[in-house]
């Protein structure tokens, strides 16, 4: 098996390119094939290598390492053989229409209830004609000539697919200024490069049909073709417009863990269920392209928030160590992490939490003597565990206090917060010198 992932770097990458990088890699992976990544970049105007850096950038951040790597604007010298045979064996021919008269046919044959199929008008040009409009300044256009015959494959996503030749538009495949299109130059690249599958949003299957006939005219066999659903946001419509609040750039800023994006996209458009999953390896070993349905899938921004919360709230220390050293945060130990990560929703919340066991905090104390009651029922260190439950229940028993009005007000004094970890844990790393200031109201 080799697959492709083939951007255009005309932009960054966002959660729907994301997704079609994941699932190839992962069936490449799952099947021990090759995963090639191909930047398509023959759109000289608006492709950048800022935007291919970024590109790389972004599948290296997901943990999508590529197997072999290639440039379409390093292989022009391939496209043009290709246009070479396939102009000596009678299937490109030049046409002269301008984008506007292409257009105006289009209206008319729609109005007139045809569909905006191109007539072929350039067909029956005399070579005297297409001699005179070239000497006029018109540089032609080339299109592929379709046979009417019947298109079919088995969609590894969609099933049995058909159409017929003579229903389709005869496609551009060359550019007046001489640069292949899309349709060609993937055709040629699947072919010279050995893609043997090719997993790809739907809006492509129009494009399929067409290429069924440019891989058999090149002398290629096609690939294996999968065609999933695109995504949609959560009311079901399109994503184009958010796009760039949903770029990998975006949710990287936004400190959201690469394995949440790999967990939620890995499992999108399934009847399973979205669970975090800490590797790329427990993604591989669970990969089933069957079950990929037809209906498009709704991508939750909320969602995605809610895994990544309980996937750094079963995240061990030992995966997160590097990332604390790295950030100079060598005093969260390994029971700081685990007394907090469950109330974690971005890693870098736990720096919150090592301010607050180690201070300066400025507890909140809302009954001075009730504090001072908490003072001098303190146990002796050393604490642990359960040093917060033999506390608090002296506490009950010598006040007659209990639930919100015993718990609360220590939680404040101690941490100056209402809500948080387990006190069972924090009170041990607060330790008992601070906890004794706290409960004075000293800012400590």
């Amino acid at each position: 098996m080799r697959v492709r992932f083939a951007p255009s770097p005309t932009g960054r990458l966002h959660v729907g390119n994301a997704r079609i990088a994941l699932l190839n890699w992962l069936w490449a992976r799952q099947q021990g094939g090759t995963f090639l990544l191909r930047l398509d970049d023959t759109d000289a105007e608006r492709s950048t290598e800022d935007f291919a850096l970024g590109i790389e950038e972004d599948l290296r951040w997901l943990g999508l390492a590529w197997d072999a790597f290639a440039r379409q604007s390093d292989r022009t010298e391939r496209y043009d053989a290709a246009v070479a045979r396939l102009k000596a064996a009678g299937r490109l021919y030049p046409c002269y229409e301008t984008a506007e008269e292409l257009e105006l046919k289009r209206k008319l044959q729609l109005k007139s209830g045809r569909p905006p199929i191109y007539d072929r008008a350039a067909l029956r040009l005399t070579q005297d004609e297409r001699t005179t409009l070239e000497a006029e300044g018109h540089a032609p256009h080339w299109r592929f000539k379709l046979e009417s015959a019947p298109i079919a494959w088995d969609d590894a996503v969609q099933g049995a697919k058909r159409f017929d030749g003579e229903n389709l538009s005869d496609p551009v495949l060359l550019r007046a200024d001489g640069r292949p299109l899309y349709t060609l130059s993937s055709v040629v690249d699947d072919i010279e490069l050995g893609v043997t599958h090719v997993l790809r949003g739907e809006d492509h299957v129009a494009n399929t049909a067409v290429q069924v006939q440019l891989f058999e005219a090149l002398g290629g066999a096609a690939p294996v073709f999968a065609h999933l659903p695109l995504l949609t946001d959560a009311q079901g419509q399109g994503l184009s417009k958010r796009l760039g609040a949903l770029s990998l750039k975006a949710l990287r800023e936004d400190s959201l863990e690469p394995m949440t994006i790999n967990s939620y996209l890995a499992k999108l458009g399934t009847p399973d269920p979205i669970v975090p999953r800490h590797s790329l390896d427990a993604l591989i070993a669970e990969f089933d392209l069957s079950r990929f349905g037809r209906a498009a899938p709704k991508f939750d921004p909320a969602e995605l928030e809610h895994l990544n919360a309980r996937l750094l709230h079963e995240m061990p220390y030992e995966a997160v160590r590097p990332w604390l050293e790295a950030r100079g945060l060598t005093a969260v130990t390994p029971a700081l992490w685990e007394a907090v990560r469950g109330n974690l929703s971005r890693r870098e919340e736990v720096g919150l939490w090592l301010q607050v066991v180690q201070g300066p905090i400025r507890p909140e104390i809302e009954d001075a003597d009730f504090c001072a009651q908490a003072a001098d029922l303190l146990p002796p260190e050393p604490w642990d565990s359960h040093t917060w439950g033999a506390w608090t229940g002296a506490l009950k028993q010598a006040t007659g206090r209990k639930g919100k009005q015993l718990f609360l007000p220590l939680r404040r004094a101690l941490t100056g917060m209402s809500s948080g970890p387990e006190l069972a844990a924090l009170l041990p790393l607060i330790g008992r010198e601070r906890t004794l200031c706290r409960l004075s109201s000293a800012t400590v």
